[in-house]
């Protein structure tokens, strides 16, 4: 629930109810004459009929009423009304349908990391944010960070979010929050990424900046196939970054909600290795974890 302040002021015919963020650009002024048909936050207000105005800018919404009552009995109603519809509309306008996002929070195979899945896209290909120093060119990950203590890793690709959190908080404390967050964000075209997305592809030329060899090339063309789909309805990401032919050795690069989850490096052994093992015996005969 956001957080409403109540603020007198010098006129005593006014009282402001102030929230912890910026609710408009510019500045409402309204009274009982006004077009409020998009505005429910005024309509809620006004079936008051001691209201005569109402103004709205910045961070806050200050009420006018009649002398014929007096603040003490009305200050904690009113203040209901502002922070139910603004959980509702928190923009102050009425929502349009078809413009909302809606986000839907998913566990992980890995207890530290929570989804936050979009209905909409966010990227084409996908950014990853290890600390806070690096979310400069991420404004969804600094936001991200700003606002939670707890976060540690952000992951962004295609249409969700993976946080990773520290051990200071369990997910059920605080996933509707990030949700909510995360939700309002996309809501008011918070920009995404200022980074060009890595591509889904191959992923490790990004990184060693080479291109695969036809033994690593094959070994790759399984994974994407048969391993990548469900890795990434996990909130992860899996990718070869190297291949010891001497060895037959793959390495896979983990990352998003896979990093150092230790369901994933059992995962590799029990389930991938074995894959790899069924499809090109002759390639490989271990497999090994890289967290990213």
């Amino acid at each position: 629930m956001r957080q409403i302040l109540i603020e007198p002021t010098e006129n005593p015919k006014v009282m402001k109810f102030v929230a912890d963020y910026n609710l408009i650009p510019g500045s409402l002024e309204l009274d009982r004459n006004s077009d409020i048909s998009e505005i429910p936050l005024a309509q809620e207000l006004f079936n008051y009929p001691f209201i005569e105005r109402i103004f709205i800018t910045a961070n806050f919404i200050a009420v006018a009423k009649q002398d014929s009552v007096e603040w003490e009995f009305v200050t904690e109603s009113l203040k209901n009304i502002v922070e139910d519809q603004l959980i509702a509309n928190p923009r102050i306008y009425q929502k349009k349908i078809q413009d909302i996002p809606l986000v839907f929070a998913e566990m992980t195979p890995n207890p530290m990391v929570m989804k936050f899945v979009s209905n909409k896209p966010l990227l084409n290909g996908f950014v990853e944010v290890k600390s806070r120093e690096e979310a400069a060119d991420v404004p969804l990950a600094q936001a991200i960070f700003q606002e939670y203590d707890f976060a540690k890793e952000v992951f962004i690709s295609d249409n969700f979010v993976a946080v990773t959190k520290n051990v200071s908080v369990e997910w059920h404390e605080v996933m509707v929050a990030v949700r909510t967050f995360i939700s309002e964000y996309l809501h008011n075209d918070g920009k995404i990424s200022n980074l060009p997305p890595q591509k889904h592809a191959n992923p490790v030329e990004n990184l060693i900046n080479r291109d695969y060899t036809e033994n690593e090339q094959k070994i790759s063309d399984i994974l994407n196939e048969y391993v990548a789909p469900a890795v990434e309805g996990d909130g992860g990401k899996i990718s070869l970054i190297e291949y010891d032919e001497s060895t037959k050795t793959a390495k896979m690069l983990l990352q998003g909600a896979c990093s150092g989850c230790p369901s994933s490096t059992a995962t590799l052994k029990g389930g991938i290795e074995n894959l790899l093992k069924q499809f090109v015996p002759e390639l490989v005969e271990n497999v090994e974890a890289v967290n990213g």
